[in-house]
């Protein structure tokens, strides 16, 4: 069985930047723990005889000086003198070097005395580096000397204790540097088996990581596989990431968006096809009508006539709103942007419908408050009004009475047509907009596409208006939207 992977893989990924990320880390503590071992303990060498000099600075002059100088010493392993200047003659006031030499008491007779004296070994040194604190500037110098007893190295340094011009006293502080190859191997040993277990550990870890991210990710894949197949409402597995659930979820969303868009495309092609097959059947039944009975028959010639015309128009109506409604959803229907009065708008259409009121016995009452200016397409606003007032009279019932009120507050008109119908149930209240949707217990007077208020959502959405309806069965609807001033 051939072996494949994928270098561009999410899971191949995840486990080389882990793995990479891993071999750095332990790069970079071989760097640190062989390369600077040395010059990390020579620095702190030096700062830990640093704060050796500044806890005797800070004492000197007080009693027991010597007592903590001893104590310093045992502690920190450190060789340290005190000399100070006598009348040009550097004499040792303190040394951790003690020696026993014979010498002659009062009588002449021979005797052993402990005394203080510098350190023979670094005599040189001593000077050197006194000569180099005298002449210049700073108050302390150090320097890395040898040992030639031990073949070791030291650390030296020296710094003033007193200057004035009546008094000298300078601090000398040795501590030994001790080699650290030893502990380097030591180290050496031990990062070996560190780096193994490590890198082990992480291909391991970055593995299991590396699954867990993908394998929700690879189930999401083939489910949106099945949906791109047309398998809709499609349910998308969750992962152990918010972020992974969160697109599931979202997926699981639109699949179940898909299959409704799906049902509604069926139940529109479904719809158009009655709504076409009716008035064409009409219209080739009274061809027929007119052609083999009616066509040396004035009377009924024109009756037939008139409804060939009338369902021709009803054609014409429904397919001249799938256009403007397949267009506004499209993205391609363009606004007229322009100011206009809306009350001005709704008394020049409430003109156009005296005659229908006339004929229906219908009442509009009308309430402005204000001109209503605001900016928008007048033309698809106007139809909006006139496809909600077509509705109210529709569904008017006996009152016959459609109130249009308009109000402004703020940057905001409102306007919203009242009718005292059937009303609308709550639960069908949130579909209405859709196309072809037929509230229950709704069924109107008059024809019509049932797309008219699907129409009259896509426009106010193109004028980012505000729009809704409240509804009470048995009183009536009142639709409204408001739009920027």
């Amino acid at each position: 069985m051939k072996l494949s992977i994928d270098l561009k893989s999410l899971k191949f990924r995840l486990w080389l930047y882990f793995a990479l990320f891993a071999a750095l880390l332990m790069l970079i503590l071989w760097f640190l723990q062989i390369i600077f071992l040395n010059t990390y303990y020579e620095d702190m060498k030096i700062r830990e005889t640093q704060s050796v000099a500044a806890s005797i600075v800070s004492r000197y002059g007080q009693d027991g000086l010597f007592e903590e100088i001893a104590r310093l010493t045992r502690r920190n392993d450190m060789y340290i003198q005190i000399e100070a200047n006598i009348e040009d003659t550097y004499s040792v006031l303190y040394s951790s070097y003690n020696y026993t030499e014979p010498v002659n008491d009062t009588d002449g007779e021979a005797t052993e005395e402990t005394r203080t004296a510098p350190f023979p070994i670094y005599r040189k040194e001593i000077q050197s580096m006194r000569q180099q604190l005298l002449n210049g500037t700073a108050t302390y110098t150090t320097a890395t000397i040898t040992n030639p007893m031990r073949d070791t190295n030291m650390m030296a340094y020296c710094a003033y204790l007193t200057r004035t011009e009546g008094q000298l006293v300078l601090l000398y502080i040795f501590s030994p540097l001790y080699p650290v190859e030893s502990t380097i191997e030591i180290l050496i040993d031990q990062l070996k088996y560190v780096t193994v277990i490590s890198l082990l550990l992480a291909f391991a870890l970055s593995f299991g990581i590396s699954r867990m991210v993908t394998k929700p990710l690879t189930n999401i894949t083939n489910s949106a596989a099945e949906l791109a197949e047309g398998k809709y409402g499609v349910t998308f597995e969750r992962g152990h990431y918010s972020e992974i659930s969160r697109l599931a979820d979202t997926l699981t969303y639109t699949s179940a968006e898909l299959a409704k868009a799906d049902n509604l495309q069926r139940d529109l092609i479904a719809n158009v096809s009655h709504d076409l097959r009716t008035p064409l059947t009409m219209v080739k039944s009274y061809a027929e009508m007119i052609r083999d009975l009616s066509g040396d028959n004035p009377e009924k010639r024109n009756e037939h006539l008139n409804v060939i015309i009338d369902e021709a128009d009803r054609l014409s109506l429904l397919v001249n709103d799938l256009l403007e409604l397949s267009k506004m959803q499209s993205g391609r229907q363009e606004l007229s942007i322009s100011s206009f009065s809306l009350r001005q708008t709704i008394e020049n259409l409430l003109n156009s419908y005296s005659l229908l009121a006339e004929q229906e016995s219908l009442s509009f009452d009308f309430s402005a408050d204000g001109d209503g200016q605001i900016i928008g397409d007048e033309g698809k606003i106007k139809q909006v009004l006139s496809n909600l007032l077509n509705n109210a009279i529709k569904f008017s019932g006996d009152s016959k009475l459609i109130e249009i009120a308009l109000t402004q507050k703020s940057n905001l008109v409102r306007c919203s047509v009242t009718d005292h119908g059937v009303g609308i149930p709550r639960k069908d209240l949130k579909n209405i907009w859709r196309r072809y949707y037929q509230a229950s217990g709704r069924e109107a007077a008059g024809g019509g596409t049932g797309l008219g208020l699907s129409i009259v959502k896509e426009i106010l959405t193109l004028h980012n208006a505000h729009f809704g309806v409240d509804s009470e069965v048995g009183r009536g609807s009142t639709f409204w939207f408001e739009i920027r001033n």
